[in-house]
Formats: C-alpha cells, structure tokens, sequence
C-alpha cells in the first residue's frame, strides 16, 4: 500500500462513528459525554470490537446473529489482522487501523485484545458454560477485557491494577445483563450462556430453553445473572473516583441504562422475552442528568475494599 492510499485518522474515526451509531445507540449515546479525544479513542476500539463480534458471528453490526461454518478460519484471520495492527502495520481495514490508532496512542496492553479475541474462539468452538465460574470466565472475555480497555483510554494506567478491577466489573455487569435480555435470541443462533447445572437444577434442557413450560423456571435464572449484575454493577461505581468528571459522567450514564435493562428484565418475569427489552430515548436523557449529578459527588463514595467473594479477573 502506497502512502497515498493510507487513510487519514479524521476519515479512520468518522468510520467508526458509524460503526458505534449502528451498532450500540445506548453506547453511542454515552460516548457523546466523553471528551473530544477519548470520545474519538472509544470510537475507535468499539470499531474493532465491532467488526470482530461481526466477523466471528457473521452479523452485520451485532444484528442477525447465525450460525458459520468457518469460525476457526474466521477468527484466525481476524487474529492475524489484530497482531498486525497492534505491530503498527497499516491494515486497510478501517476497523483494524482503528485498533493500531488506539493502541498506539493509549499505550493499550496487547494482551488486552488477545483476551477478547479468546472470547471469540470459545463462540467459535461451540463451547457452552457449566458452571458458574464457567460463565463468568467468558464474561471476562467478551466484556470484561473492554472495560479494561475502555479505562484506558480514558485515561488510566495499564499497571493500576485496582483500577482496572473495577472497570472489569462494569463489562461482567454489562454482559450479564445482556446475556439475561438475549436468551431468546442466543437460543435461535444455535448458543446458550445459562451455566449447564443451572439449567440442570431447574429441569430444562439446553435444546429446549425457550419452551413455554419453562418460562417461570427461566425467569428464575433470567434474575440471578440479573443479581449478579447488579453486584458487579455496585463495585463498578467505586472506581469512578480515579476518571476524570466527564469520563465518569459517560460510565455512570452507560451503568444506569444497561442496568435498568437487567433490573427490566427482572421485574418482567416469564414475559421478558415477549419483546426485547430497552431504554426509551426520555430514559436515557433522565439518565444523562442523573449521571451527571453523580459525576459530581463520585469523589464523595467511600473507598471500600473490592469484595473478596467477588469473581476476579485473571491477572498476567
């Protein structure tokens, strides 16, 4: 590729602006509270995180999820791509040079992207959780790793461990609550995220999650991950206290609006998965004020010592 044909950074970010209006209104929505240059960073990693959950599911902006035939293949050549954006190398692939763009001037831990792409692996080998643990190491994975990179890019060191804990919670929080909302639509893709001795405790067998008699047993599981979110969720907001005033009015904004969605799921019971839950736009606007009153005060939550029972990430 000659020089000429290198795309400009301001052409790499419109890109994913884009991708991040496409793929995540509730995202997009609390990305716009960011200032400009980590506005344009989240941009950039939720690009490639987008383009990889495509490229690994056969969707197109996290919609439509089916089955493919190729997954080793696929995430292979996606891995490959990543090592060399992460190498520096210009990709020509927006969404690819939109990591080396991150990577680059963030200081992002490579071993950050290899963890999520390991995440796409475990989609890509069929793989089914049994138990609990089993289902939080593949939060970890798929959400959890990018609340760690979304820390730093805003900001936070890749050595403040402590730090990084708690933005882990947020993306377990994130995932768990969506992993409730979506049991309907996994099932349809051929996947299921309910650890297999839950769905053993309650009587349900993982071909048939969805069957109408198991409505009542299945919103019994719906809220566990739901409380489980919300444990995360509390631990979350304690580091808050280590962002800048408008990256944690962006967090807190994100937290109250994928938590209502698994506090809905919850209150919805066996109907949860009639329609699929959201946040309305007057929502998200009360939200947005709300977080914004709590950016403020973040500085006045008593540091308390993250809960020892608390699942952990794994550390390098």
């Amino acid at each position: 590729m000659t020089s000429d044909a290198i795309p400009t950074r301001d052409a790499i970010i419109a890109t994913a602006h884009e991708s991040i209006a496409r793929g995540s209104k509730s995202f997009a929505t609390a990305s716009l509270l960011f200032d400009r240059a980590t506005r344009e960073r989240a941009w950039l990693l939720y690009a490639w995180c987008r383009a990889c959950d495509d490229i690994a599911d056969g969707q197109d902006h996290g919609h439509d999820l089916r089955v493919v035939e190729d997954a080793p293949q696929r995430i292979a050549a996606m891995a490959a791509l990543t090592d060399a954006a992460l190498a520096g190398q210009v990709i020509g692939e927006p969404a690819f040079d939109a990591l080396r763009i991150v990577a680059a001037e963030t200081r992002l831990p490579h071993r950050f992207a290899h963890d999520l792409i390991q995440g796409f692996r475990l989609d890509g080998d069929g793989w089914r959780p049994w138990s609990e643990d089993d289902l939080l190491t593949y939060c970890y994975h798929v959400a959890g790793i990018v609340g760690c990179m979304m820390a730093v890019v805003m900001g936070v060191s890749p050595e403040d461990e402590a730090v990084l804990d708690r933005a882990c919670d947020l993306g377990m929080a994130f995932q768990l609550a969506n992993i409730a909302r979506d049991v309907d639509e996994d099932a349809r893709g051929g996947r299921c995220y309910l650890p297999g001795a839950w769905l053993a405790e309650m009587g349900i067998a993982t071909d048939a999650v969805m069957a109408p008699e198991h409505r009542g047993a299945l919103a019994v599981l719906a809220r566990r991950l739901t409380d489980r979110a919300a444990q995360f969720e509390a631990s979350a907001w304690i580091g808050t206290r280590a962002l800048s005033f408008r990256s944690a009015w962006a967090v807190l904004a994100a937290a109250r609006i994928y938590g209502t969605i698994g506090r809905k799921v919850a209150a919805r019971g066996a109907a949860a998965w009639n329609s699929r839950v959201s946040t309305s736009k007057t929502e998200k606007i009360g939200f947005i004020a709300r977080a914004a009153f709590e950016a403020r005060g973040r500085h006045e939550l008593i540091e308390v010592s993250r809960d020892p029972d608390l699942w952990t990430r794994p550390r390098a």
